[in-house]
């Protein structure tokens, strides 16, 4: 096949390598950049935590675990990041000395980053504690100054010890003179509690002490940040009186239990004074030292943020590497790693010459050895795919992997999955808005590839190319539809030509002059029958389409069939689905066609119905009310029985054929012949040794159970000739989605700029203008993305269901090779 494939997948090889226990590293880092094995794991019966470099793989998670870390500092810091364009040489496999050196780097830069995150949390917490007190020495104290002018009467009607401390009055500056807080037995608690909690902390105090309690609360203006969170936290402070150590106790702790904090402070004001200097002056320099802390924090992380993209790269490859290592044997006798794993044919010489070249740098005189087994398992798929064609792939692969050697559904996908797309999506307006959209995404794709892109813009850019197909295609089809954003275009001389004058009132019908040149006449878009016209050319044409994607795709299975050698399912399942197919509706396709070629109005013949025309094909098929052509009712006959009879014919000829032959095999003394129905692929014995695993493989057989085969006949012959007419019906919404887009289409025009044209004057230039942006904005949003979106959906069912289905086997499993390039864009290593 050579490197171009993609109609079939590459032709795998099962591969075992020799690697001399020296150089295994270096051999795995010069295989993981080329990406051309995928390692089979020889050690499926060890315990992960029992292989071999279990040891180096927790190192170097711990490593990992420590660049995590300070990618999250650095993040908190706001400090942008050093990108790495690519995969530079700086990011590949080291030494394994650099990894020593690299996993000694970040342990001395962790714990710094640890020790100045500590200090900056103790000192931010120290800080927000001297904050707190000084609210609290001046929200206090302003409630102690007050209490000093309170009328000597009411000072002496708190003498009874049973009178409530809590008093309406307090706002008013009803209070008790703090000289005569010790002659009552009368304590305080003060401190700050979040504003959120303050509800619940007074109604817990009324009820606990029930209400023999004196609460004074100031809210603080400026909010304290959390010093572990940093978030920004609303407090108040607070000062309870009530009377007794035992109650001053429980005050304590249900504010400590609501994540209050609490302070002492002296009744004396100038004791106060002094304490709120002294507190302003810690603060000054608790702030001096922060800011120095969080200057030092800073330029570490910057320097780490200088490397810290390379050093990821670095430990994602190197845990690779061993992880890869994990999956080989060791060879006692020969003091060398056995490795397995399948290759693309045409690789196997690169891969040669890597393991060459990196046997001669490290001098060795043993060669690494590469052999090329002999097995019945069946390879991975693997296409070569580019930019272009790998989007296209992908959409087939979400469905399904081709088996191997298939036919690989993503080729014909380039051409027929935009083309789908285009019959729904027909508008030359929106296909350029999609065409452009997707042709600045080409234009700048390695710009784009470099900067952030969110979830949503990040699937349009990957699937840029499909994307300026289905653009390129709508235009093409909306110059066949002749529709621009809903209207028509009159580039060449109409077919069609209107009366020049009429009365009010009067039919007026158009006189045909010719053909148009291209597309749809522009004269029906202003015709009364113009909807009735487009529903059944656009309904007609779905069929036709339908028909001509299932055939094309029934063929594959006849190339597949082919190239497997499989000669009985030529015979018993392409040539009868084949004429099912075409006697059923492809001769309704037929009948379209002839219908649309005959000039009806000419001849003065009546036009039949197609519809009642198919039904009774099968009600009546000798009665034909209106002929097509001559011969009609026995061509019809002819099909139907022709229908009929592939039914059974697909039904049972290749069941008996391969019950037949299987038992001509026992009788010869050979093993059932499983192959003639499961697909298994043997290549020629070339001398190697196979290994256990291998030869395991190779003794696997499957018991042929008539059965079993005559059970999967009768499923596929069922769902066969029950598709052929579901599907042929799916093709419907072809023409329902191309009628609703033109529909809504056409509705927002009438409803926006039409009428602003109506509009005279400046107020017309005026809604024009805000008119126009309505429109814009509706079309970008609802016509080209949702509608865009939705047929773009609708042609992937048609591919995955009505096309895929009739060739596609899709039990294949993929490709996944030992690749740096991969590792790295896995979120998940």
């Amino acid at each position: 096949m050579g490197k171009e494939a993609f109609f079939r997948s590459a032709e795998m090889s099962l591969v075992q390598l020799y690697i001399a226990t020296e150089v295994g590293r270096e051999v795995v880092a010069a295989l993981g950049e080329l990406g051309s094995v995928q390692f089979r794991d020889l050690n499926a019966d060890v315990n992960s935590f029992q292989r071999t470099f279990v040891k180096e793989i927790r190192r170097l998670d711990n490593v990992e675990r420590q660049l995590r870390f300070f990618s999250t500092q650095i993040e908190k810091a706001g400090i942008k990041v050093k990108k790495i364009d690519g995969y530079a040489d700086v990011t590949a496999a080291p030494h394994a000395t650099e990894i020593d050196r690299l996993a000694v780097r970040t342990d001395d830069l962790e714990e710094r980053v640890n020790q100045l995150l500590e200090s900056h949390e103790r000192l931010t917490k120290k800080q927000v504690e001297l904050l707190e007190l000084r609210h609290v020495l001046i929200e206090a104290g302003a409630f102690f100054d007050r209490a000093h002018n309170v009328p000597e009467e009411l000072r002496a009607s708190l003498d009874n010890d049973n009178a409530p401390l809590l008093e309406s009055d307090v706002e008013q500056g009803t209070s008790a003179n703090p000289a005569t807080f010790q002659a009552m037995n009368v304590g305080f608690v003060a401190g700050v509690i979040p504003r959120e909690k303050m509800t619940t902390f007074e109604r817990i105090l009324w009820r606990s002490l029930r209400g023999n309690l004196f609460l004074n609360t100031t809210e603080i203006a400026e909010t304290i940040k959390d010093p572990k969170t940093d978030e920004a936290i609303e407090k108040n402070v607070f000062v309870v009186f009530a009377h007794g150590s035992g109650i001053l106790s429980k005050i304590r702790k249900i504010a400590e239990s609501l994540e209050a904090d609490l302070y002492s402070i002296d009744e004396d004001a100038s004791i106060r004074r002094e304490q709120v200097t002294e507190v302003n002056s810690n603060i000054s320099d608790v702030e001096e030292v922060v800011a120095t802390t969080e200057a030092t924090l800073t330029a570490e992380l910057q320097s780490i943020a200088e490397q810290i993209a390379s050093w990821m790269v670095v430990v994602k490859k190197e845990k690779a590497i061993y992880a890869a290592l994990n999956l080989f044997n060791y060879d006692q006798s020969r003091k060398s790693l056995i490795a397995e794993g399948w290759c693309a044919t045409d690789d196997l010489p690169v891969v040669k010459t890597t393991l060459s070249e990196v046997t001669e740098r490290a001098g060795l005189q043993v060669p690494s050895i590469v052999n090329e087994l002999s097995t019945t398992k069946t390879p991975p798929t693997y296409y070569r795919t580019n930019k272009f064609t790998e989007s296209f792939q992908n959409i087939i692969d979400a469905y399904g992997v081709s088996q191997y050697r298939e036919v690989n559904p993503g080729l014909p996908a380039i051409i027929t999955f935009p083309f789908m797309f285009a019959i729904m999506f027909g508008d030359l307006g929106h296909g350029a808005i999609m065409f452009l959209a997707a042709l600045a995404m080409v234009l700048y794709e390695k710009r784009l590839m470099r900067a952030e892109r969110d979830e949503i813009f990040d699937m349009a850019f990957t699937g840029r190319y499909i994307i300026l197909l289905m653009g390129a295609f709508s235009m093409y089809t909306g110059l066949i539809y002749n529709d621009i954003f809903s209207k028509s275009m009159t580039i060449f001389k109409p077919g069609w030509e209107w009366p020049y004058t009429w009365n009010e009132g009067d039919l007026i019908m158009a006189n045909s002059t010719g053909v148009y040149a291209f597309g749809i006449d522009p004269t029906w878009h202003g015709a009364d029958n113009s909807l009735i016209f487009s529903n059944s050319y656009k309904m007609k044409l779905s069929i036709v389409m339908g028909f001509v994607h299932m055939l094309y795709s029934l063929f594959f299975s006849l190339v597949n069939a082919r190239f497997y050698k499989k000669g009985i399912d030529i015979v018993g399942n392409f040539i009868p689905g084949f004429l099912f197919l075409v006697s059923i509706f492809g001769y309704l396709s037929f009948i379209i066609v002839f219908k649309w070629a005959n000039d009806w109005i000419g001849t003065s013949r009546v036009a039949p119905g197609l519809l009642n025309t198919l039904i009774d094909m099968f009600l009546s098929p000798g009665n034909v009310t209106d002929l097509l052509y001559p011969g009609q009712p026995t061509v019809q006959v002819a099909l139907v029985l022709l229908a009929v009879a592939c039914v059974p014919w697909m039904l049972l000829l290749k069941p008996l054929y391969l019950r037949r032959v299987n038992n001509k095999k026992s009788k010869a003394g050979y093993q059932d012949i499983a192959s003639q129905e499961v697909t298994r692929l043997s290549f020629e014995e070339e001398g190697e040794t196979a290994s256990p695993v291998v030869m395991e493989e190779m003794h696997e057989e499957h018991e042929f159970e008539f059965g079993d085969v005559m059970i999967h006949q009768v499923i596929h012959t069922i769902e066969f000739c029950l598709n052929c007419v579901s599907h042929t019906a799916s093709y419907l919404r072809l023409w329902a989605l191309s009628l609703a887009h033109a529909q809504l289409s056409t509705v927002l025009w009438s409803m926006t700029l039409e009428r602003a044209f109506k509009m005279e004057g400046g107020l017309g230039v005026i809604m024009a203008f805000i008119l126009f942006a309505a429109w814009f904005a509706l079309t970008i949003a609802v016509l080209v993305i949702m509608e865009g979106t939705s047929a773009m959906l609708h042609s992937l069912r048609l591919h995955w269901v009505e096309a895929m289905s009739k060739h596609f086997i899709g039990d294949g499993t993929p490709f996944q090779p030992f690749f740096f390039k991969t590792v790295l864009e896995d979120p998940a290593m």
